[in-house]
């Protein structure tokens, strides 16, 4: 007998992967969480029934989140990361020598666990001695600060449940006053093919845009996430993402990545007008 796994995307689209064995499925105080081995993709984390991450494809995600903020200021030393239960931003932000410290702020801590003992692909670097981990309300914790941090990425789940709170105006004035004069904020940002994630993405860059200066919006491939079109958030008090970038000093770090790149860096900032238009509503 076969098994699939299967993700409603919406009442008329659904994603399925087969499933080798599903390794593991627990109940935390905030949500479901399931580990499926798939003959395609390795292991894939599911969180209440919406695909988290996969070890085939993760990469675009974890490379995209972290490198294009960290091209643009090298000099990033202090960062606060929320969510991001599975490790894999973490890793990517291990593998620059000029940070000195990453707080990582997440509500579950099962979360965590899991990935710890089945998925070390991304929490390898979980223990790494420049990581302090903190199993809190990210909200509440980044209101406890103020001109600590170079930069904040907030790797969370869909706003939904536990992660609902994190695309609040209150949330993002809160990450204005807890980064430094220049500092950055990078947000997952939704799809914005289909109309629930559209939706969600319109209202998070509408607030986003109210407490920061520049506000921009980049975008990557990922095959496994809702459509393949994947939105991440760039805010900042100083920096333009792309008349800032350091171009030279990242290369000469010479970080080996499967996604980033320089040009890359570039090119995705440049939007679909389809996309232009919606983060041009107010709705």
């Amino acid at each position: 007998m076969e098994l699939w796994f299967t993700e409603e995307h919406t009442k008329d689209v659904r994603f399925t992967i087969r499933v080798d064995e599903q390794i593991e499925s627990v109940q935390s105080d905030f949500q479901k969480i399931d580990v499926f081995q798939t003959p395609e993709f390795g292991k894939v984390l599911v969180i209440d029934g919406y695909i988290m991450l996969t070890e085939k494809d993760e990469f675009v995600y974890h490379e995209m989140i972290t490198h294009v903020p960290m091209s643009v200021n090298p000099n990033i030393k202090k960062i606060l990361v929320i969510g991001a239960g599975d490790g894999g931003t973490v890793r990517e932000l291990t593998r620059y020598n000029t940070v000195e410290r990453i707080d990582m702020v997440e509500i579950d801590k099962m979360v965590v666990d899991v990935c710890v003992d089945h998925i070390p692909q991304t929490a390898c670097k979980l223990s790494h001695e420049k990581v302090n981990l903190y199993f809190e309300d990210g909200l509440k914790f980044v209101k406890t600060k103020e001109n600590e941090y170079d930069l904040i990425i907030v790797d969370s789940t869909d706003p939904v449940g536990p992660g609902m709170e994190l695309f609040t105006v209150d949330f993002y004035e809160n990450c204005f006053k807890a980064l430094k004069e220049d500092g950055i904020l990078v947000n997952q940002h939704e799809s914005p093919y289909y109309a629930r994630e559209a939706a969600a993405m319109q209202r998070a860059h509408e607030k986003i845009k109210k407490v920061f200066p520049v506000a921009k919006v980049y975008q990557a491939h990922i095959p496994t996430y809702g459509s393949g079109h994947w939105l991440f958030g760039f805010a900042s008090k100083k920096y333009d993402p792309i008349n800032h970038m350091d171009e030279e000093a990242w290369n000469k770090l010479l970080i080996k990545t499967k996604y980033y790149n320089s040009a890359l860096h570039k090119g995705a900032f440049a939007l679909p007008n389809y996309v232009l238009e919606m983060l041009e509503q107010n709705i």
